[in-house]
């Protein structure tokens, strides 16, 4: 290993309440950063990875937190016991940051080059000539097309995958010796995710610099990282070369996090894709038909009241699903998925086309269409937190679907709302807890357990994982396999990740800008992609193999 650049001794975290016993958040961590190097942090939420680096810029979220005991070296500089004013030289400075969620970290009110120029006249003492040179040169560096045009354009006109450009731009701007890249990739579609990695680790080279990335996906560790640190409630459980440790883990919880990521298995040794288990045959009756449905937005509108024209979101999609299937819908942001899902359910209207449930037309009796749906399909979303009513406790929100479904007897709702809980896995007790004191996959889990109140045969999962660790992930794509035998659910299931989709469905359909591309069997389609787009965004999938290209070929020619 390189000589390090960031060397953190027995680091130490307090939480300290009033009224209350001190509650320990980090357990003398300790570990070091090389100069060139790239440190994976991995861990499910609550392990104390974004706590951890935030302690090394003396950042802590709340004030009743304190630094204990531990050294944060950085080159001779003691962080730990640095003042206020050194720190100002150090954030930014010499450690930048790059946050998960770049909407909510990129000031709305200022173009994306002045929030560059901020803080490069702060840092560096340019004028704002240079400084704005010095911008654009970023910018460009970091893959913005038209550098000196979109200087002054604002976040809000740019897409997740260039914000977060524009977030590693800011990070950059200072010319830090050290990186933080708190879970840059988690939003994002599985191409663009490559593409941002990729862009990180051209940086890394470009500028010799160091990277602490965080995240909970082990197969992104294994393609961009040297060694790996695997954190759990705030303790340091293993740590390692990226090779030895992902061959050979010690700890239980690292073989865990290693078992429960949906990597994409093999490619089959026959002559061809082995389809899964047949649900139905094609002389079934489809419980739901797509039939020809398109979908429009109206353009944006113009200074002078004009429109520029109607944006196809669904165009032309045609789709059978029989009873009991588990069919996968994927494709990036923008392509239509979740779109097409809310034209099914009647949320969103179609332009033409029509959508048949069990034989009921909503073109011919759009009432009765929408009454059965009603009656006998839910949808499970991607937030688990913003999902829930706040200020209900998980047995009144199943309460209140129960009362509104009709059909069950009042003096039966109490029974109902355990049994509903026992099929969740969720204990009988957290019929009295609100969302804000659970976790993301139990909030989740209450989330689906809301779905199955109403006895559907039809669930829509919109993104349903996007937002959970991987063991979570791995635990809630379980539920979902028991609660589809138990009740013989037929499952359609919205993702922009892959590798979950090819575990979890049977069928799989792909879209792109609105368009169906390619579908068929979930083997068959992931083991011989037919379409050039299909094929970059399985080859774009992290996997935990150290050897994969991180953006192959073809995912560059289609991104």
């Amino acid at each position: 290993m390189s000589a390090p650049v960031l060397s953190v001794r027995d680091l130490t975290v307090t939480l300290n309440l009033p009224g209350a016993a001190p509650r320990m958040l980090l357990d003398k961590v300790s570990l070091e950063l090389g100069k060139g190097e790239v440190l994976g942090l991995v861990g499910e939420s609550g392990s104390g990875k974004s706590l951890f680096c935030r302690t090394l810029v003396r950042l802590l979220p709340s004030r009743n937190m304190r630094i204990t005991d531990g050294r944060i070296l950085l080159g001779d500089e003691d962080l730990a016991r640095a003042s206020e004013a050194q720190m100002l030289d150090v954030r930014g400075g010499r450690i930048g940051m790059i946050f998960q969620n770049p909407t909510s970290h990129l000031d709305p009110v200022m173009t994306i080059g002045d929030q560059l120029t901020e803080g490069i006249r702060f840092h560096q003492g340019l004028d704002a000539r240079a400084a704005r040179k010095a911008a654009v040169a970023i910018l460009h560096q970091i893959g913005f097309p038209e550098p000196e045009r979109q200087f002054d354009a604002y976040p809000h006109e740019f897409s997740g995958g260039m914000r977060q450009r524009a977030m590693i731009g800011v990070a950059l701007s200072c010319n830090p010796e050290i990186l933080i890249a708190d879970e840059p990739t988690t939003a994002l579609d599985v191409t663009i995710q490559a593409q941002i990695l990729q862009l990180l680790m051209d940086i890394r080279r470009e500028r010799d610099l160091s990277i602490i990335l965080i995240t909970h996906d082990l197969g992104i560790v294994a393609q961009t990282c040297d060694c790996i640190a695997v954190m759990r409630e705030g303790r340091l459980v293993e740590q390692g070369r990226k090779r030895d440790l992902l061959r050979a883990p010690a700890h239980p919880y690292t073989k865990a996090l290693i078992g429960s990521h949906p990597s994409m298995p093999p490619p089959s040794t026959g002559q061809g894709a082995v389809a899964p288990k047949a649900i139905g045959t094609p002389a079934d009756k489809p419980l739901l038909e797509v039939d020809d449905v398109n979908v429009r937005f109206a353009g944006t509108g113009s200074l002078f009241g004009g429109r520029s024209g109607a944006v196809h979101a669904v165009a032309g999609v045609s789709l059978k699903i029989l009873p009991g299937e588990t069919v996968g819908i994927v494709g990036e942001s923008g392509s239509g998925k979740s779109t097409l899902a809310r034209a099914i359910l009647g949320l969103t209207p179609i332009a033409s086309g029509n959508v048949v449930f069990d034989g009921t037309s909503l073109r011919e009796d759009r009432a009765a269409f929408l009454g059965r749906l009603r009656r006998e399909t839910a949808m499970v979303f991607q937030d688990p937190y913003n999902a829930l009513n706040p200020r209900l406790s998980i047995g009144d929100m199943l309460t209140e679907v129960l009362k509104v479904q009709g059909r069950t007897p009042a003096a039966d709702i109490p029974a109902r709302v355990g049994e509903l809980l026992d099929l969740v896995d969720l204990g009988r007790e957290f019929a009295a807890r609100r969302p804000r004191s659970m976790s993301g996959g139990q909030c989740q889990r209450a989330g689906i357990a809301r779905a199955l109140a109403v006895n559907p045969r039809l669930i829509i999962a919109d993104e349903s994982t996007a937002a959970l660790d991987v063991t979570i992930q791995a635990q809630i794509l379980d539920l979902f396999r028991v609660l589809k035998r138990k009740m013989n659910l037929t499952l359609l299931f919205i993702a922009h990740d892959l590798a979950i989709v090819r575990s979890l469905c049977d069928r799989v359909v792909v879209m792109h800008r609105g368009h169906i591309v390619e579908q068929g069997a979930s083997a068959q389609v992931f083991e011989h992609p037919a379409e050039p787009y299909t094929q970059a965004l399985i080859r774009a999938i992290p996997d935990i193999d150290p050897d994969k290209p991180l953006l192959p070929q073809a995912a560059r020619e289609v991104a």
